[in-house]
C-alpha cells in the first residue's frame, strides 16, 4: 500500500503521529552554533580512504608522484560504490593502509595527498539545464560526483534513487531532524544555505521521479523553518514543504521519521520505497545541488566539533581527508580534562582510537568529552525485568528477551525476535537500572547471527556441491553401465549373426554334399 501524499503532515498544521518509545534528551547544540561555519586552513596532508561508503572500495587511479587537480577523479567506483575525488590540488605521496575513519573501525587503503596550496580545479561540467534532463541523466551525474547519504548511512545516493524504479516514489522526505545531542552540522547548513537545500530538494525530486518533497526539521528550529519557506517561495518550489516535528530521540531515524510524518510503519524486511517513500539527508540535497549546478563533486562537508573536551566548539567546513587532529587544533585544541573523543553523538557515536584518523563522507560530528561527561563504568547487574527498555525501544522490540537469548546463544529464537530491526540508538542502555550494555550485546548478537548465516550458506553451498557431485558420479556410473550394456548387446548380436552365418554355411555345405547319384539311389 502506497502513502497518499495528502496523509503527510505539513506546515499547515496537519496532524503528526507518535512513534513508540524514544527519549527526551537535552540537545546541547547551542554551544556549537554561536559562530558561522568556517573553512579551516589547508592541512599539510590529506588521507583519503577509498572506502567512504556502503559497498565496495573504489579502485585507485593514482600513484606516488602524480600531480592532481582539485575535483579530479582519484578512485573509480566499483559495481556497488562511489568514486573518490581529490579535495584540493597537490601531489600524491602514495597509497597506504590505515584507519578509514568511518564508524566500522576498519582499516583500508588510503591515498595520501600533499596539498600545493594553489587550489587548481579540474575541468567542471555543470548541468545548467538540469530541469530538461531525464532522471537517468541526473542519477548518473549524482553517481559520478561521489554523493552518498551524509546523515551517516553513506549509502550511494544514485543507487538509492534508482531503487524507486521498482515502485513509484510519491514523496521524498529530506531529513533535517538531527536527533542526537550536540550534533548541529545540518542545522547550520540549513541556517546559512537554505536555498541550497531547496534547490537540491527539487533536483532529487526529479531524479527520484517523486511527486513532492517534505523537509522535516525539529520543532525548535523556528528560524530555519522561516528561511526554508522563504527559499521555497523565491524559487517557486511549490512541491516543497517544511514540517516541524517534536524533538523526541531518535526522531531522525528513517523509520521513526516516516511514522511521525505518515503514521505508517515500514514492516521489518521492507524498505520505504515499497511504500512510495524515499528518505534522504538535507546535506545530501545540498551536495546534489553543488554537483549538478556547479559541476563540483563531493569534496567537503560540515563537521560539528564540540563537547566540554574542546576549547571552542563550532562547525567547520572540512575537506575530506583532513586529519581529525587538525580540526581540533582549529577549535583551540583540547581542554585540560578531555577524556574521550567520539565520532558521532553521545548515543550512537563510537570512540575514536586516534585523532590521526581522517574526516570522511560520513563524519558529521567530533565530540570531545571531559572527565565529568564520561560516567564511570557501573557494574553490570542481573536484569530485573522492569520493562523500561521495552517501553523506550523505538523499534518496538523486547530488549530484555533479546539479551536473554543472546547470552544463552539461542540464535534462531533471537532472529525470530527481530534483533536485526534494532537501530542501535542506545535508548535501552540509557534507561536500564541494571547498567546492562544492551546495545553492545545486540551488536554482538547481530554479528553472531550474520556469521551463523554465512556458515549456513557455506554449508548449504557445500551440500549442494556434494549433491551435484554425487548426481554427476551417479549419472556417469549409469552412463558407463548403459555403454557396457549396449556393448554387450552389440557383442551378443554379433555372436548371433555369426551363428546364423555358420548355420547357413553348414546348410549350404550339406546341400553340396547331396549328389545326383545319391538322389537316384
Amino acid at each position: 500500500m502506497k502513502t497518499d501524499p495528502r496523509e503527510l503532515a505539513s506546515s499547515a498544521g496537519e496532524q503528526l503521529h507518535r512513534f513508540h518509545g524514544g527519549l527526551r534528551l537535552r540537545h546541547n547544540k547551542k554551544v556549537s552554533c554561536q559562530q558561522p561555519v568556517e573553512r579551516p586552513p589547508l592541512p599539510t596532508r590529506l588521507y583519503l580512504p577509498l572506502l567512504q561508503h556502503r559497498g565496495t572500495p573504489a579502485t585507485p587511479l593514482v600513484k606516488a608522484g602524480d600531480r592532481v587537480l582539485k575535483g579530479q577523479l582519484i578512485g573509480a567506483a566499483g559495481a556497488r560504490g562511489a568514486p573518490v575525488h581529490a579535495p584540493t590540488s597537490g601531489v600524491v605521496l602514495g597509497l597506504e593502509e590505515g584507519p578509514i575513519g568511518h564508524l566500522t573501525g576498519q582499516a583500508g587503503t588510503r591515498v595520501v595527498l600533499e596539498p600545493d596550496g594553489e587550489e587548481r580545479w579540474t575541468a567542471l561540467q555543470p548541468l545548467a539545464d538540469w530541469l530538461e534532463q531525464s532522471p537517468e541523466v541526473l542519477r548518473r551525474h549524482i553517481q559520478a560526483a561521489g554523493i552518498v547519504g551524509l546523515g551517516g548511512a553513506v549509502f550511494p545516493t544514485a543507487e538509492k534513487l534508482a531503487s524507486g524504479q521498482a515502485a513509484p516514489v510519491e514523496t521524498l522526505i529530506l531529513n533535517g531532524a538531527e536527533c542526537e545531542p550536540y550534533i548541529s552540522c545540518d542545522e547550520m547548513l540549513m541556517r546559512e544555505h537554505p536555498r541550497y537545500i531547496v534547490e537540491g530538494a527539487r533536483m532529487l525530486r526529479r531524479a527520484a521521479e517523486a511527486e513532492r518533497v517534505v523537509i522535516a526539521i525539529e520543532d525548535q528550529m523556528g528560524a530555519v523553518h522561516k528561511a526554508l519557506d522563504r527559499a521555497a517561495r523565491q524559487l517557486g518550489a511549490g512541491s516543497v514543504s517544511v514540517v516541524r516535528i517534536p524533538k523526541i530521540y531518535p526522531e531522525g531515524g528513517e523509520r521513526q521519521l516516516i511514522q511521525t510524518l505518515t503514521g505508517m510503519e515500514v514492516p521489518a524486511g521492507s524498505h520505504p520505497h515499497e511504500l512510495g517513500l524515499l528518505v534522504m539527508n538535507v546535506a545530501t540535497a545540498a551536495a546534489t545541488r553543488t554537483a549538478l549546478k556547479e559541476g563540483k563533486p563531493l569534496l567537503e562537508r560540515n563537521v560539528t566539533v564540540t563537547g566540554n573536551g574542546v576549547q571552542t566548539p563550532r562547525n567547520l567546513l572540512a575537506l575530506l581527508g583532513t586529519p581529525v587532529s587538525h580540526l581540533i587544533a582549529c577549535c583551540g585544541g583540547y581542554s585540560d580534562d578531555v577524556a574521550r573523543l567520539v565520532v558521532g553523538g553521545p548515543m550512537m557515536g563510537v570512540p575514536l582510537a586516534s585523532d590521526a584518523s581522517p574526516v570522511v563522507k560520513g563524519t558529521n560530528c567530533l565530540l570531545a568529552l571531559s572527565q565529568d561527561d564520561v560516567r564511570a563504568p557501573q557494574p553490570e547487574m542481573p536484569c530485573i525485568r522492569c520493562g523500561d527498555c521495552t517501553r523506550s525501544c523505538p523499534a518496538q522490540l523486547m530488549p530484555q528477551d533479546l539479551h536473554f537469548h543472546i547470552r544463552s546463544q539461542q540464535w534462531d529464537a533471537l532472529a525470530t525476535l527481530g534483533v536485526e530491526s534494532c537501530i542501535e540508538c542506545g535508548c535501552c542502555d540509557f534507561v536500564c537500572p541494571s547498567h546492562i550494555p544492551l546495545t553492545n550485546w545486540f551488536r554482538y548478537g547481530k554479528g553472531e547471527l550474520r556469521e551463523l548465516q554465512r556458515e549456513r550458506e557455506a554449508a548449504e553451498h557445500a551440500r549442494e556441491r556434494h549433491e551435484a557431485r554425487t548426481a554427476r558420479l551417479a549419472q556417469a556410473k549409469a552412463e558407463k553401465a548403459a555403454r557396457l550394456a549396449r556393448r554387450k548387446a552389440k557383442l551378443a548380436d554379433q555372436d548371433g549373426r555369426k551363428q546364423q552365418i555358420a548355420a547357413a554355411l553348414a546348410r549350404a555345405k550339406a546341400g553340396r554334399g547331396n549328389t545326383p547319384e545319391d538322389a537316384d539311389s
